[in-house]
């Protein structure tokens, strides 16, 4: 019996965008079938819509266009089978998330997905009903079982797969990008290959979604629990997995073997696919942003120019009267680097004249209104060159920030779209000497000087915080691996410390709730996946 060949269609669906998805599906079926000989082509979940479409799943216009778009599919009559994740709405009203087997042309089968994560940013019991009956296909003698993406991080809908005569597994999956989240995907993989015996073969999406980034990196694994082919991370590719008959069953042949991206290299990659598919699929000409001679401004210029090229990319430096020549000096050498517009624009005459107009009311302008008053000035600024010039502009916030409210609300909070929302300080000066290791993007000094927000004489980050080293510890103890109080004193963390970092996140919801979306690069983010009340008495005993 001849080998069949399987092709992983990783590709970068648009949420919402069904005829424009239907034509790379095609695309995508078309090459696979003339560059690889493909028998069989795996989409990833959803693709017809992308993922997720939230409450677009509530449309009832949605499902006529799904209806439309399937049956485009099926009328290009490709000598091939295609598995396609799409909604489907039944004469109840019920809705399911649906795998369809397309062969050569005729709907054959479908499936549908029976286990619905309801967690982190997984909200699908609001838009699905589970199904319960696995789906095999026999198709050029090979029995093909089919499950959708969380389906796999269980045992019960392998099981009935698996007990239904299935001698390979396709999984569709949208997967989103966390930094340990394709070791979590090999290990369950793995898992229910030694449970159960059936090699796997597991389709991601690739590609930014607002907050979410689909890293792809499709993979085959044998029933020995062997990863035999290995698509890349953060871009589409058509992947080609061979299946053999054997005498102990269906063999995966070795194939492709791409190698994977680790630490700092893995979430720059992500930072920079989240940016350029949320500027690309929203249609913007570029973007803009403050530059300030900081680390983080500095670094979020570097992932923009990453993502779209110096020309779509302008920076603004705005100083005051507590700006430093080393910060203009510094941004201005940045922006040479990187060959970006870029521009100096003085803030003092803006705030000399709001000083005029608040004087009946505010006759002195000191302390932290004096400070906030400069932050909302850059970003009046820098929205008014948005509006004038199309382009969006990018917030320069960390995670480390707004865990604790460092910010100012209408000021450095303000923009369209945050590359740095869900990356700790720490991670930012790793990312800075990670990215100036491919080439020179970020001076040194940016790197070494202390961090300061420069809105009063001499300041420095470390007069309002605890040092970063111990802040990020709190906030990745308390806010990601939601451990108590008492669990991080236990690890020779400060009680002051704790007690004082924790107070600072209780409080600041209300300014996370006001902040640009920015991708998720943890296993829990602010905004995603941590959803907490405004206003809250609930506080746990230091």
């Amino acid at each position: 019996m001849s080998n069949v060949t399987v092709v992983m269609a990783q590709i970068d669906p648009v949420v919402g965008d069904l005829a424009g998805n239907t034509d790379k599906m095609l695309a995508a079926a078309e090459a696979a079938l003339a560059q690889l000989q493909a028998d069989v082509v795996v989409f990833p979940e959803m693709a017809l819509t992308g993922y997720p479409p939230e409450d677009i799943l509530l449309r009832p216009g949605l499902y006529p266009q799904v209806q439309q778009q399937l049956e485009r599919l099926c009328a290009a009559r490709l000598p091939l089978a295609m598995v396609v994740g799409y909604p489907m709405e039944d004469a109840l009203g019920e809705r399911f998330n649906m795998a369809a087997w397309i062969e050569h042309g005729e709907f054959a089968a479908s499936y549908i997905k029976q286990h619905l994560p309801n967690y982190g940013p997984f909200d699908e019991k609001r838009y699905f009903s589970p199904g319960s009956q696995p789906t095999v296909v026999d198709y050029k003698g090979i029995r093909f079982g089919l499950l959708i993406c969380e389906d796999v991080w269980k045992p019960t809908a392998v099981e009935k797969v698996a007990a239904a005569g299935a001698e390979v597994i396709l999984n569709l999956n949208a997967s989103p990008f966390h930094a340990e989240k394709h070791g979590d995907r090999l290990r369950v993989a793995s898992r229910r290959i030694d449970e159960f015996g059936v090699p796997i073969i597991y389709v991601n999406q690739v590609g930014g979604q607002d907050e979410l980034v689909f890293d792809g990196g499709s993979f085959a694994m044998d029933a020995a629990g062997q990863v035999q082919v290995q698509a890349p991370e953060f871009r589409p590719a058509l992947v080609p997995v061979t299946l053999q008959h054997g005498p102990n069953g269906v063999q995966i042949l070795a194939g492709q073997l791409s190698p994977l991206l680790d630490g700092e290299a893995r979430l720059y990659e992500a930072l920079v696919l989240g940016t350029r598919d949320f500027i690309e699929k929203n249609g913007l000409p570029g973007v803009v942003l403050g530059l300030s001679g900081g680390i983080d401004s500095a670094l979020t210029l570097a992932i923009a120019v990453d993502a779209l090229g110096a020309e779509r990319v302008e920076a603004v430096m705005m100083p005051f009267r507590y700006t430093s020549q080393e910060s203009i000096n510094l941004a201005t050498r940045q922006a040479e680097m990187l060959d970006v517009a870029y521009e100096i624009l003085p803030i003092e005459a803006g705030f000399e004249g709001m000083t005029q107009v608040l004087a009946p009311r505010l006759p002195e302008i000191e302390g932290v209104t004096e400070e906030n008053l400069q932050a909302r000035l850059r970003g009046v600024t820098l929205m008014a060159i948005s509006n004038a010039s199309g382009k969006l502009v990018l917030s320069t916030s960390n995670k480390s920030e707004s865990a604790v409210g460092y910010s100012t609300l209408y000021g450095d909070m303000v923009g369209g779209f945050a590359p740095l929302k869900d990356v700790l300080k720490t991670q930012v000066y790793a990312l800075a000497r990670y990215r100036n290791g491919l080439s020179p993007a970020i001076p040194e000094g940016v790197i070494t000087r202390p961090p300061s927000a420069e809105l009063r004489p001499d300041q420095k980050d470390e007069d309002s915080l605890p040092p970063y080293e111990i802040l990020d510890r709190i906030i990745q103890g308390y806010v990601v691996e939601q451990k108590t109080p008492a669990e991080l004193i236990a690890k020779n963390i400060d009680a002051k410390m704790v007690e004082r970092a924790i107070n600072l996140i209780n409080s600041n919801e209300y300014k996370r709730r006001q902040a640009p979306p920015g991708i998720r690069v943890s296993p829990r983010s602010f905004g995603r996946d941590r959803r907490y009340p405004i206003t809250s008495r609930y506080r746990e005993p230091i």
